[in-house]
């Protein structure tokens, strides 16, 4: 996922079929503009996470009552993913440097890793995740 900013607030940037949907929902749009970038994103991703078509629509309509009914999350994020914690605790480096991102550039770290779902490209994302931060890379 790229995650598209806009604005001096830093804020993500909506699909444009959630973006239209919003439109045509008063009250979930006001809940929407009141959510914080990290909240926004969190429901950006879930959106976008669907492999297939029809699941992501209706993802689509369920953020959007989700919202109409003032809810400001769309679901449980895990903090750090099993596979990266453990890396994580074998290097204090790597550790630090995530700890001191920026919550969305976190966010945004966790979610990479764990929307590779295969066991070995995982563990290949898992490792590259671990180089980026004790490169000090602050983005995917």
């Amino acid at each position: 996922m790229t995650l598209k900013l806009s604005g001096a607030e830093k804020r993500p940037i909506a699909p444009a079929d959630f973006r239209k949907a919003l439109a045509k929902n008063p009250k979930a749009k006001a809940t929407w503009d009141s959510l914080t970038p990290l909240s926004q994103m969190d429901f950006i991703t879930w959106i976008e996470s669907p492999k297939i078509a029809a699941t992501r629509d209706e993802h689509v309509v369920r953020a959007c009552d989700m919202l109409s009914k003032g809810k400001r999350r769309p679901c449980c994020y895990s903090i750090v993913p099993m596979d990266l914690y453990k890396a994580l605790a074998k290097n204090q480096k790597a550790k630090s440097q995530l700890n001191k991102l920026e919550p969305v550039e976190k966010r945004l770290f966790l979610s990479w890793v764990d929307s590779e779902k295969q066991t070995d490209a995982r563990k290949v994302r898992v490792e590259k995740a671990i180089q980026l931060l004790i490169a000090g890379k602050n983005k995917i």
